[in-house]
This record gives structure tokens, C-alpha cells and sequence, in this order.
């Protein structure tokens, strides 16, 4: 009997959940950075354990939203939670208790009821043995999680104990994508997310907001290649410049970096070109949250 469902996997930003993600699947599908907030999407990885298929939900991190695009990143991440079977948060083993973590506890009151919760501590390998003891103690009081898991996302302990418990507490049922299909997400916005990875790498604390990329266009060509054109808003000149770089640098690294990780992750030859514009209030526009996959609210709802 096969069995399949949806696995949101919430906590702070930066908590570890993308590279989480990416490590159950098996490939890249949601963009890891040491810059905090980079998810944006409810980005979905399909991963295959047995006759299991689990669906993930990679959600924005919870925390305090102060600006429209926080509010509907964070509206995204408990949407997430509230359609999926299983919810796993994940807590950084440094950071413990802390109050976006206290947030996250009381939200999950409301949005964790008729759900099976698990508890997944995360960079286990970075705290004494102790400590981690206390911290799951003290989740565990706080709230009724049916399973607690030590992990490290990264270094990869922890994470086959933890996915195949979720392959079995799946509900039954067929199937939900096809098997070769590691991901739901349409390729021009996988191609937009790396681009964006590869310019909040390069540009670290300069622009971490201030910064989005579409994908304009996609033409797949009869060698077998395809030409992607791709257009990154930014809200000022002067960010254009500093996406730009001295003699055009930053934006030809950039390109470089983006099109050699499409052309492995698609297996073909990519042709990447890239345009800068200035949109000063690209923050307010509806079309650029539907290209996000969020959804746009008016006034502070």
C-alpha cells in the first residue's frame, strides 16, 4: 500500500529548513544562504522513502512581520503548516528558546490541532550533549510533540531517522506527482531562485531585501539548449550599480555562477542573460508577489 502527504517543515529563519530540504530530496530546490529570510515561496520537494511519497513544504521562517512582504511571507509559512499532514519545526540547538521560537509555540496551538507535530533539533553537532537534553525537555513541556529528532541538516546526522519516520506516518494513498518529479515548483522560478542565491552571496549584507528576479523568458532551442532571459528589480540606482559592479563584474559572476548551476541541476547547456532595472516600489506591486507565489494584501491585513 503506497502512502503520500504533505510535510511543512517551520521554525525561525535561518533555522536550517532549506538545507533540511534539500538534503530529504536529494537535490537543490530551495535556495541556502547564510542570509536570513532568503525563502520567499512555499517552495514543495518530493522525496521517495519506500512506497512513501513525501511532499515538503519548505515555508518562509516565522518571525515578526513589520512590512507588507514580511506579512505575506509569513501568512505563507502558516498556510503551509495548516495544509500539510505532518508539521516539523525545527529549532537551532544554539539559539533554543528563543522569542520567535516562543511565537511559533503559540502559534502552533491553533494551527497544530487534528495535526501530528514533530520536534527536529537542528546542529546538534555544534552543542554539548547536555544542553540538548535541557532544550528538548523544555520544548517537550511546552508542547505535546508526538516525536522529538536530533539532527544536523547539514552535516546529514539524524536526517534518514527522521524522513523515514515521516514515510511511515503518512496517510495511505496513491501517489500525489510523478516519481521522476523532485519538486512542484515551475522551472522559470527555480531558475529566478538560484539567480537570486548567487546575487545574496556575492552582495552579503548590501542588498538583502531590496532585490527580486524574474524570470522573462524561456525559449528551448533545437540543440537541446535553452536561452533564459531574466530581469532582477532593484529599488534605487544606486543598487543597480552595486548589482552591476565595477566594469560590470558582480552581474557577469553572477550570471556565471546562475547558468553553471542551471546547466548542472538540468543536465543541458544554458544560455543566461541578465538585465538590471530600477523599480522603486517593487516592495508594493501585486504582480511581483504572484511571481513570488505569495499573496498580495492590501493595507496591514
Amino acid at each position: 500500500m503506497t502512502k503520500a502527504g504533505f510535510v511543512a517543515l517551520i521554525g525561525e529563519p535561518n533555522a536550517g529548513k532549506s538545507t533540511l530540504l534539500n538534503r530529504m530530496v536529494g537535490a537543490k530546490v530551495s535556495i541556502v544562504t547564510h542570509k536570513v529570510q532568503t525563502t520567499r515561496a512555499r517552495i514543495r520537494g518530493v522525496a521517495i522513502e519506500g512506497e512513501s511519497q513525501i511532499v515538503f513544504v519548505d515555508t518562509p521562517g516565522l518571525f515578526q512581520p513589520r512590512r507588507r512582504l514580511d506579512r505575506a511571507m509569513v501568512a505563507a509559512a502558516w498556510g503551509g503548516a495548516s495544509d500539510a499532514d505532518i508539521i516539523v519545526l525545527l529549532v537551532e540547538a544554539q539559539r533554543g528558546v528563543t522569542e520567535g521560537v516562543e511565537r511559533i509555540l503559540e502559534g502552533l496551538t491553533e494551527i497544530g490541532k487534528g495535526r501530528r507535530v514533530a520536534l527536529a533539533i537542528n546542529k546538534i553537532d555544534r552543542v554539548e550533549a547536555p544542553v540538548l537534553l535541557g532544550l528538548s525537555k523544555e520544548l517537550n513541556d511546552r508542547y505535546p510533540f508526538v516525536e522529538t529528532f536530533m539532527i544536523s541538516a547539514e552535516k546529514g546526522y539524524g536526517v534518514d531517522v527522521l524522513r523515514s519516520w515521516i514515510a511511515e506516518d503518512l496517510p495511505e494513498g496513491p501517489w500525489l506527482y510523478p516519481e521522476d518529479q523532485i519538486a512542484d515548483l515551475p522551472m522559470r522560478m527555480i531558475a529566478a531562485e538560484m539567480t537570486r542565491e548567487k546575487l545574496i552571496l556575492r552582495l552579503h549584507q548590501e542588498l538583502p531585501y531590496q532585490l527580486t528576479v524574474e524570470t522573462e523568458n524561456w525559449e528551448e532551442r533545437k540543440d537541446g539548449s535553452a536561452r533564459i532571459d531574466q530581469l532582477i528589480y532593484v529599488m534605487r540606482d544606486g543598487h543597480k550599480g552595486i548589482v552591476l559592479g565595477h566594469k560590470g563584474e558582480t552581474i557577469k559572476a553572477v550570471s556565471k555562477a546562475a547558468r553553471e548551476e542551471l546547466e548542472e541541476f538540468l543536465g543541458r547547456k544554458i544560455h543566461l542573460f541578465m538585465q538590471v532595472k530600477v523599480r522603486p516600489n517593487w516592495l508594493e506591486e501585486k504582480e511581483r508577489y504572484s511571481e513570488m507565489g505569495l499573496e498580495f494584501k492590501d493595507g496591514n491585513k
